[in-house]
C-alpha cells in the first residue's frame, strides 16, 4: 500500500508543476459586455491547446463550447508563448508580464549558482524520484511562488489588488498576491513524505490548489491526482458562480489536454474534446448560454503548441550525457562535488548546459555538441553580447538590446554576423521580421539573462528532444520547450470586448487584462 501510495503521491507532485499577418481572425459576431461597470474577466488556460486539433474537434462537431465561444468573438491562432515553451516559465510570464530574464524562472529544471543545486518542479516520475519527492514538492508548493518567482515584478494579483480589484487563483503554476493563505498538505502526502502538514504562502483573495486549498466545501478529488485536475477547477469556478463569488479576474488552469498531446502527439483531439465538456458544465450554470458572455469577458488560450517527437528513439533522442560523456557531470540529487564540471537541465526540446569551473570553456563545450545535426542552435554570453552559432549555418551571429534594428514589437537590437541562424531578416530601413522563431531575439535574451554563472542553451530541431539522466522522452508522441515557431504559437478566443492586444504574445497579455478592468 505504501508503495502504490508513494507513486500517486510522486504522479500527483508532478502534474502540479508539469502576431502575425495572418491572424486567422474569425469575428462574425463580438458580443460586447453592455453593464455600465467594468466587466469581470474570466481567463481559462488550457495547457497545449492547438490550432488544428482544436479546429478539427469543432468541426467534427465534438467541440460545442469551443465552437459558441470562437463565434462570439475574436480568435488568434498565433499568440506567441515565451521561452523556453515550458509551462511554469510561461505562466510566469503570463502572470508577470515580464520574461525570464525579469521574474527569473527559467524553466521546469535549471541550476541555482548561488544554492549550488538543480531546482525541478517535476519533471517525470523517475527524475523527481532521484531528486526526492519532498524536495520537488517543497519547490513546487513553496518555493516556486514564495522565493524563485523574482520579488522585482507583480504578479497580475498584486496588481489589481493594489488597484481595488479582487481576483482568483484556480489551479494555477503562479499564484503569488496579497494575501495570506495556508495549504494544507493532504495526509496521503503528508505519511509518505517528510513534508510539514501545512505551508504558508501569499496569494490572490481566492486562491484554489486542488486539495491543498479549495472553495468548495465539497470539491475532493484527492485520488484523482490530488485535485489537480480538470474536473476539480471547473468544479471550483461553477462554485464561485453559482454562488455570486466571481471577483473582478480569475484564472483557471486545466492541465489534462497536455498529458493527452504528450502521449498520444499532437493531432489527437481526445483532450480538447475531455475540456469542452467541461466548458458545457460551466456554461450549463447559466440559465442559457449567451447569458455567460453578458458583462463578462472570457479568454480562452493555450500555453504553447506541442509539435511530434520521432518515434525511433535513438534518432529522436539527443542524449547530452553520450555528447559530454569527458566531462564529470552532476548526478540527479547529488551535492556538487569539487570536481564535478558540468550540471545539465534538460527541457524537453530546449537545455540549459552549466558550466562548474573554469575548465572546460564555453567553446569547448560547443565544439561538443556543434557536431550533432539534431540541434539547431547553441547560444550563450560573450561579454555583452548573446551569440549563436549553428550547425550547417556558416559564421555566427551576435546581438544585443539597443542599437538600429527594430522589430515589429517596437524593441532596439544591435546585431553582428548571420541573422540567417535564428531565420531573422532585416529591409533596408533595418526593419526586422522572423521566421522560424517568433519574437526570436527577445526570448533568447530573456532566456539567457534568465540566472547567473556561465551556461549555454541547446535548442533542438523539430522531431527531436533532449535527455539527460532520467529525464521524460515523448518519442513517437509530443513535447515542447524550444523557441521555434512549431511549440511557440497558441491560439486565443477572445468574448466580451473589441478591445485589441497591440502585441500578440504572452508577455502583453497582463496589460491587456488590466487595461480592460480599467474601463468604465
Amino acid at each position: 500500500m505504501k508503495k502504490c501510495a508513494l507513486a500517486l503521491v510522486t504522479l500527483s507532485i508532478i502534474l502540479i508543476t508539469g502576431c502575425s499577418a495572418n491572424n486567422d481572425q474569425v469575428t462574425p459576431n463580438i458580443i460586447q459586455t453592455k453593464d455600465s461597470s467594468s466587466p469581470k474577466v474570466i481567463l481559462l488556460v488550457v495547457d497545449s491547446l492547438m490550432d488544428k486539433p482544436l479546429k478539427k474537434a469543432i468541426h467534427e462537431n465534438k467541440a460545442p463550447a469551443l465552437e459558441f465561444f470562437l463565434k462570439n468573438g475574436q480568435y488568434s491562432k498565433e499568440l506567441v508563448s515565451a521561452y523556453p515553451t515550458m509551462s511554469v516559465t510561461i505562466d510566469s510570464t503570463l502572470l508577470t508580464g515580464t520574461s525570464p530574464d525579469k521574474h527569473k524562472i527559467p524553466g521546469l529544471v535549471w541550476y541555482n549558482e548561488d544554492e549550488q543545486r538543480v531546482i525541478s518542479y517535476g519533471n517525470g516520475l523517475l527524475e523527481t524520484l532521484k531528486y526526492g519527492v519532498t524536495h520537488v514538492a517543497y519547490n513546487s508548493l513553496y518555493q516556486f511562488n514564495n522565493e524563485d518567482l523574482s520579488k522585482n515584478v507583480k504578479t497580475i494579483h498584486e496588481e489589481l489588488d493594489d488597484r481595488g480589484k479582487q481576483t482568483a487563483s484556480i489551479n494555477a503554476v503562479i499564484y503569488r498576491g496579497n494575501y495570506q493563505h495556508t495549504l494544507r498538505v493532504p495526509k496521503i502526502l503528508a505519511k509518505t513524505t517528510s513534508l510539514p502538514d501545512k505551508y504558508n504562502t501569499t496569494g490572490p483573495k481566492i486562491l484554489t490548489l486542488g486539495d491543498f486549498l479549495n472553495q468548495d466545501p465539497e470539491n475532493n478529488h484527492v485520488i484523482n491526482r490530488l485535485g489537480i485536475n480538470d474536473a476539480f477547477a471547473v468544479q471550483e469556478l461553477t462554485y464561485l458562480l453559482k454562488n455570486k463569488l466571481l471577483p473582478d479576474f480569475t484564472i483557471l488552469y486545466l492541465p489534462e489536454n497536455d498529458h493527452a498531446v504528450h502521449r498520444k502527439g499532437p493531432k489527437t483531439t481526445d483532450g480538447i474534446e475531455k475540456v469542452d465538456k467541461h466548458l458545457q458544465e460551466i456554461l450549463n450554470t447559466y440559465p442559457k448560454w449567451n447569458d455567460a458572455l453578458a458583462n463578462t469577458v472570457w479568454i480562452i488560450m493555450g500555453d504553447g503548441n506541442q509539435s511530434a517527437v520521432e518515434k525511433n528513439k535513438k534518432k529522436a533522442l539527443i542524449d547530452l550525457r553520450a555528447a559530454l560523456s569527458d566531462y564529470k557531470l552532476l548526478k540527479l540529487g547529488d551535492q556538487v562535488q569539487k570536481n564535478t564540471e558540468i550540471a545539465i537541465t534538460a527541457n524537453e526540446r530546449m537545455a540549459y548546459i552549466h558550466k562548474l569551473k573554469k575548465d572546460p570553456s564555453i567553446k569547448k563545450i560547443v565544439s561538443n555538441l556543434q557536431t550533432d545535426p539534431r540541434i539547431a542552435w547553441i547560444a550563450w554570453k560573450e561579454n555583452d553580447m548573446v551569440k549563436v552559432i549553428s550547425n550547417g549555418r556558416k559564421g555566427t551571429l551576435q546581438f544585443k538590446t539597443g542599437g538600429p534594428y527594430k522589430d515589429r514589437y517596437h524593441q532596439n537590437w544591435e546585431i553582428e554576423g548571420n541573422m540567417d541562424i535564428l531565420d531573422v531578416k532585416a529591409n533596408s530601413r533595418k526593419r526586422l521580421s522572423y521566421g522560424d522563431y517568433p519574437d526570436g531575439l527577445s526570448r533568447l535574451y530573456g532566456a539567457i539573462h534568465s540566472q547567473e554563472g556561465e551556461f549555454l542553451i541547446a535548442d533542438a530541431k523539430p522531431g527531436y528532444e533532449f535527455i539527460g539522466e532520467s529525464s521524460p522522452e515523448h518519442t513517437g508522441g509530443g513535447a515542447h520547450g524550444s523557441m521555434h515557431k512549431v511549440d511557440s504559437y497558441a491560439p486565443i478566443i477572445v468574448t466580451g470586448t473589441g478591445r485589441h492586444i497591440d502585441q500578440l504574445r504572452i508577455v502583453d497579455l497582463k496589460k491587456w487584462i488590466i487595461n480592460i478592468l480599467e474601463e468604465k
